[in-house]
């Protein structure tokens, strides 16, 4: 029995044609640069280093994976940039967001044990446990925690989409994006964002209802109000 052949693409055979084909591919180059333009051009003048972040009173870590129950390296990271603020007197609530969608995996808990251990109060923290993604994240932020304006904590290819969206949430926000090695995860973080940033830009258009909203909480304000 003979296997099926499959046919080359025929590239077409006029001049117009050929012209119309390039067309087509570079107006798609085009629209799929777009998201990532938007965010540049969104962000261009919110981001900062933990040396000269205004001081704010809430900053946001978003979380980045656990190693068997523990921060990964990345996110130890973001939480040292975190504590470091904490001890700086730059912020005085971290908002930890993370997900915490099976009873064996909970970044929330995880992110605020590291915190306590480097020198944030246990009362000082405040757990989003419904933080199932960036845009999930920013707006229980806004909505669900009272936030309006913050410090978002993440690694530089993670960052921009971050402030961005917040900012599409209505929290007013400036963005560290923590420095890291340039590993396989770097580059895979760094290509994943290329696509992620079409799914953030449809997101800050339509701006759907998170996973999870909820009631509201009172951690932050609580929180803030015992810092005074």
């Amino acid at each position: 029995m003979r296997r099926p052949t499959l046919r080359r693409p025929r590239l077409p055979r006029t001049r117009t044609g050929r012209r119309r084909l390039v067309q087509a591919v570079m107006a798609g180059c085009v629209l799929a640069l777009l998201p990532a333009t938007w965010m540049y051009t969104v962000t261009a003048d919110r981001l900062r280093t933990t040396a000269d972040v205004p001081r704010t009173e809430v900053a946001v870590v978003f979380g980045a994976g656990l190693w068997d129950g523990e921060p990964s390296p990345y996110l130890a990271h973001r939480l040292d940039a975190a504590a470091r603020l904490y001890r700086e007197n730059r912020v005085e609530v971290v908002l930890v967001t993370g997900d915490n969608s099976r009873k064996d995996y909970d970044e929330p808990d995880a992110m605020r044990a590291y915190l306590t251990r480097h020198g944030v109060p246990d009362g000082r923290i405040v757990s989003d446990y419904a933080g199932f993604d960036t845009w999930d994240s920013c707006v229980r932020a806004k909505k669900i925690f009272g936030v309006d304006r913050a410090v978002l904590i993440s690694q530089g290819f993670h960052i921009r989409r971050a402030v961005a969206l917040c900012q599409a949430a209505g929290v007013r926000s400036y963005g560290i994006g923590v420095q890291d090695k340039h590993d396989v995860t770097w580059y895979y973080g760094g290509t994943r964002e290329i696509f992620a940033s079409g799914k953030a830009a449809l997101d800050a258009v339509f701006r759907p209802d998170p996973r999870f909203l909820g009631p509201k909480e009172e951690g932050v304000p609580a929180a803030l109000a015992s810092a005074r």
